[in-house]
C-alpha cells in the first residue's frame, strides 16, 4: 500500500506541474511572439475540427485563458497514483453553470480571486480560513455574478473530489473523511458527496481485509493453502470494490511470488514445474508486464539447456552411441519441444537406427581393414513395406510367385549398385586363393553362337564371359557357382569387419521394384527407353540371330551382358537389377509362398542344394523379367547367365 507520504510527494509534484503549465500559458498569453505567435492568433486561435476540450487543471486567472493538462491525462501508471490534477480532469462529473456576468470584477474581487489562484496552486484548497475555497466564496459574496470566482469553485470541488477518490483508493480514510467534510460544506456539492460515502463505507468494510492480506503475503501465504491466503482476500476485495489500487497492486505481488517460484524450478532444471509455476501466475494475472517477463526468460533458458543437451546427443550419436543419443534427444524436447535443430537430429537418429549414419539413396565403401583396397560401391536402400509375388491373375504369372503378401524390410540395407564385376572377383581370386567351382570341377554353360542355346564348355572358367571367350573387367562377373558367390561375401567381411551377404529373395524383389507395383519397374510393358539389357526384337547376335520370345520394338545394342552401369538406374538408383545377369540369393528353393517369411529374412532349410536366383538376364524372355519371376537351381550350377550383387547389413 503506498504511504501517505509518497503520496503527498505525488501531489507536490503534480502541483509542480500545474505551476509549470500555469507559467507557460501567462507567457504564452502575455508574450506570444516568444512562441512564434502573433497576438491575433492568441485572441483568434484556429478551430481544429474534431479536437477535444479538456477543463484546465488549475482555476483560471481572472480574465485569462488557463492551458491544458492533456499531457499529464495521457502520462502515468494507475490513475489513483497519479497527480490529483489528472485525477481531477479525469472525473467524469458535470460542473456547475456559470452565471451570467452583468460587468466586470472589481479590483477587490480581483484581488480576491489572485489570492485564490495562488493558494490554490499552494495546495490551500479547503478548509481553514483563506484557502482557495474560501476567498472564491468571499469573491463570490462580493460579486455573486462573477464567472472567474464560479469557475474556481467548481474547480476546487473538483479537486476535492479527486483527492477524496485518490485516499479511499489507497486507503487512507482519515485523510478521505476530513477531506469529505470540507467538500460538504461547499455550495452544490450534494450530488458529489453520497457516491463518495459509499466508497468510503465500502472502504471501511475492506481495510481489515486489505491488512490481513498484508500479513498473510509478508507470512509466506501468498496464493497457499486454499482458504486462507493474500490471493483470496485481494479477490474478494476486488469483488466489493472493482477499482481498489491496493488489492491491484497485491494481486501483482501474488503473483510476483508465484512467478519467483517460476525462476526458482528453473535454476533446479525443473522446466514442468516452472511451467506450472507460469499457468498459476497466468491465472491471477494474463496480460501484466512481469508476467511476459518472467516467460520470456524462462523460455530463454529452457532454449538454451535444450540446445547444450542437443549438442551432447549429437557427441553421443557421432561416437556411435546411438541409445545414448535417442535418450539425450528425448531429454532435450522435453526441456523445450521446440528446440532447434530437433528436427534434423531426429532424421540423423533414424538413419543411424535403421541405415548406420547413412542416408537412403547414398553410396559408399568400406575400407579393407588389414590389406590396400575397398569393397564394391554400396548403395543404401530404405525401409518399408511391399507386395512380394505376383497378384492373381496376372498374365504370366506361375504357382511358384504366389500367393502374394506383404513384406516389410523394418532394418535398412545396402545393395552394391552393380552386379559384381570380373575385375572385382578377380581381385577376390589373387588376394584369397580361392579356387572357384569352375577351376575344380572344370567348366561352365555358355552360348553357343552356332546352335543359339547355351552349352557346357569345360574350359570356361569365372574369368570367361557369356560365350567362353576371354572376359573384360567391368563386365559381370559369370560362370559362378552359389559356393562361389558365398565364398566371396565371407571374404569381403573379413576384410571389412562389416557383414556383407547375398541378398534374401524378398529384399532383392523389393529392391528391384523400387517402390513400384507394375509388372516390371519401368512400367507395366514395353520399355519407352533403354532401360536394361533385355531380350529385344531388334537385338542381333553376332551371326544375325534374332530372339524368338522378346520385347518388340526394343532393341538394347547387346547380345550377351553388357558393360556395369550401361543402362538407366531403377527408381532406388541400382543398375542392372532386372536385366544384364540374373542373381544368385541367399534363399533355398520353395515350390511357392506358404509360410514364406514376412520380415524380409532369407527363406532357409538346413543342407538344402537348390537356390533361388531372381531378376531378368540378357536373355531372359519378357515372362522372365517379370519382378515378381523366380527360378530355381543347383548351387553347383555355373551359368553365362547367372551372375551376383550383395548386400552389406546396416
Amino acid at each position: 500500500m503506498p504511504s501517505k507520504e509518497t503520496v503527498q510527494r505525488q501531489r507536490a509534484l503534480g502541483g509542480a506541474l500545474g505551476v509549470i503549465v500555469l507559467a507557460c500559458g501567462l507567457t504564452y498569453h502575455f508574450f506570444p511572439r516568444i512562441f512564434h505567435v502573433t497576438p491575433e492568433e492568441v485572441a483568434n486561435p484556429p478551430s481544429v475540427p474534431g479536437a477535444r476540450r479538456f477543463a484546465p487543471t488549475v482555476p483560471a486567472r481572472a480574465g485569462s485563458v488557463m492551458p491544458s493538462a492533456q499531457d499529464e491525462l495521457n502520462a502515468g501508471p494507475p490513475l489513483t497514483l497519479a497527480p490529483t490534477a489528472v485525477i481531477a480532469s479525469r472525473l467524469n462529473r458535470t460542473s456547475a453553470p456559470l452565471p451570467e456576468q452583468l460587468s466586470a470584477d472589481t479590483p477587490e474581487v480581483k484581488a480576491l480571486l489572485e489570492r485564490a489562484n495562488k493558494a490554490f496552486l499552494a495546495g490551500q484548497i479547503a478548509g481553514p480560513k483563506n484557502s482557495a475555497a474560501d476567498l472564491y466564496q468571499q469573491a463570490l459574496k462580493l460579486k455573486p455574478d462573477s464567472r472567474a470566482a464560479a469557475q474556481g469553485l467548481d474547480q476546487v470541488r473538483t479537486h476535492l473530489i479527486a483527492e477524496i477518490t485518490q485516499d479511499i483508493a489507497i486507503g487512507d480514510s482519515g485523510s478521505a473523511g476530513a477531506l469529505l467534510d470540507s467538500l460538504k460544506t461547499m455550495p452544490n456539492s450534494t450530488s458529489d458527496v453520497a457516491p463518495l460515502e459509499a466508497s468510503m463505507k465500502t472502504l471501511n468494510q475492506v481495510r481489515p481485509m486489505l491488512a490481513k492480506a498484508a500479513d498473510l503475503l509478508q507470512q509466506g501465504s501468498a496464493d497457499q493453502p486454499a482458504g486462507n491466503n493474500a490471493l483470496d482476500l485481494y479477490r474478494q476485495v476486488q469483488k466489493l470494490d472493482a477499482q481498489n489500487a491496493v488489492a491491484a497492486q497485491g494481486i501483482l505481488q501474488v503473483q510476483r511470488v508465484v512467478l519467483d517460484r517460476a525462476l526458482a524450478a528453473v535454476a533446479q532444471n525443473d522446466f514442468a514445474g516452472a511451467e506450472k509455476a507460469i499457468d498459476e501466475a497466468q491465472s491471477i494475472q494474463a496480460d501484466s508486464p512481469q508476467l511476459q517477463n518472467v516467460r520470456s526468460q524462462v523460455d530463454g533458458i529452457r532454449q538454451q539447456r535444450a540446445a547444450g543437451v542437443l549438442a551432447q546427443a549429437r557427441t553421443a550419436l557421432e561416437a556411435g552411441n546411438v541409445a545414448l543419443a535417442k535418450q539425450l534427444a528425448g531429454q532435450a524436447q522435453a526441456i523445450s519441444p521446440q528446440v532447434a535443430g530437433i528436427d534434423e537430429f531426429e532424421e540423423r537418429l533414424t538413419n543411424a537406427r535403421l541405415y548406420s549414419s547413412y542416408k537412403p539413396g547414398q553410396v559408399f565403401t568400406d575400407h579393407f581393414v588389414d590389406m590396400n583396397g575397398h569393397s564394391p560401391t554400396m548403395l543404401v536402400v530404405p525401409t518399408g513395406s511391399y507386395m512380394m509375388g505376383a497378384p492373381d491373375g496376372e498374365v504370366g504369372s506361375t504357382d511358384a510367385q504366389m500367393p502374394q503378401h506383404q513384406v516389410t524390410i523394418e532394418q535398412g540395407f545396402a545393395l552394391s549398385q552393380t552386379d559384381i564385376t570380373v575385375g572385382q572377383f578377380r581381385d577376390f581370386v589373387r588376394a584369397s586363393g580361392y579356387k572357384p567351382d569352375s577351376v575344380t570341377n572344370g567348366g561352365a554353360s555358355v552360348y553357343d553362337e552356332s546352335s543359339g542355346v547355351m552349352r557346357d564348355d569345360s574350359s570356361a572358367t569365372w574369368a570367361s564371359d557369356y560365350a567362353g571367350r576371354s572376359a573384360a573387367d567391368n563386365l559381370p562377373v559369370v560362370n559362378i557357382s552359389w559356393n562361389d558367390a558365398n565364398a566371396y561375401v565371407q571374404w569381403l567381411s573379413q576384410r571389412t569387419g562389416k557383414k556383407y551377404r547375398l541378398p534374401s529373395e524378398s529384399e532383392f524383389e523389393y529392391a528391384l521394384r523400387g517402390g513400384t507395383t507394375t509388372r516390371y519397374w519401368w512400367g507395366k510393358g514395353l520399355p519407352s527407353s533403354k532401360v536394361e539389357n533385355l531380350t529385344g526384337s531388334l537385338d542381333r547376335s553376332p551371326s544375325g540371330r534374332r530372339w524368338s520370345h522378346a520385347f518388340q520394338g526394343y532393341g538394347d545394342g547387346y547380345w550377351g551382358p553388357a558393360p556395369v552401369m550401361t543402362f538407366a538406374p531403377n527408381p532406388f538408383g541400382l543398375y542392372d537389377i532386372d536385366g544384364n545377369v540374373s542373381e544368385w540369393m541367399a534363399d533355398c528353393w520353395h515350390d511357392n509362398y506358404i509360410r514364406a517369411p514376412s520380415d524380409g529374412s532369407a527363406w532357409v532349410n538346413p543342407g538344402c542344394g537348390l537356390r533361388v536366383v531372381r531378376g531378368g538376364s540378357w536373355g531372359s524372355s519378357p515372362d522372365q523379367v517379370n519382378s515378381a519371376y523366380r527360378q530355381g537351381a543347383d548351387a553347383s550350377i555355373r551359368s553365362g547367365r547367372v551372375g551376383f550383387r550383395i548386400l552389406r547389413e546396416l
